[in-house]
């Protein structure tokens, strides 16, 4: 066990379900690895190996933690996070924002807000943060709509969207804004490549 731990790279997570052996001695791996500062302790059963520096262990992002818990599918940040996931904010939420299919216990500097659309899970976490952003955008665009619709034109050129999956999973959302939202969308983005 101590040489699986030892073989951990710097910036990745360790889940106890992960190891070999029993689950007791897992845990028990674990918890003595954090007490000795080679791993940090995030959530029960997750912990973290990052690089040492000499005020201590570099700890993982919010977003890097949020991913490591609750996955790639169906989630993308939400409120403010969205915001600034889109460059449209100099908001600086102090909790990370995130939409989620099934949120989970509680994780420190996050709040989770439920969406039960399972059409999302086609989605990537930028598609996401556009379709939380359409909800209010009077409230989180603080740079003016033609500055979104130029972000979006921008990652669709990039590749960091396909406007065609997010109009047909905006079509299965039950949020009004959010379809209107995608219509308005649409109509600037023809507009822009005109």
């Amino acid at each position: 066990m101590v040489k699986t731990l030892s073989g951990v790279p710097e910036g990745s997570f360790v889940r106890s379900s992960s190891l070999p052996g029993s689950p007791v001695a897992a845990r028990k791996a674990l918890s003595r690895a954090a007490a000795e500062g080679t791993l940090l302790f995030i959530r029960p059963g997750l912990y973290y190996r990052g690089a040492m520096t000499r005020y201590g262990m570099a700890t993982p992002s919010i977003q890097e933690v949020v991913t490591a818990v609750l996955g790639r599918e169906g989630v993308g940040p939400a409120g403010f996070s969205a915001a600034r996931a889109w460059g449209v904010t100099t908001q600086v939420p102090a909790t990370f924002h995130v939409a989620t299919l099934k949120p989970v216990a509680a994780i420190a500097g996050v709040r989770q807000v439920s969406r039960r659309n399972l059409a999302r899970m086609r989605l990537n976490q930028k598609e996401i943060a556009l379709l939380e952003l359409l909800r209010a955008p009077e409230v989180y665009v603080e740079t003016g709509w033609a500055s979104l619709v130029a972000a979006v034109s921008d990652a669709q050129r990039a590749g960091l969207v396909n406007w065609e999956s997010l109009l047909e999973v905006g079509a299965t959302e039950s949020n009004v804004k959010v379809k209107l939202g995608l219509e308005l969308m649409s109509e600037g983005l023809n507009t822009l490549a005109a």
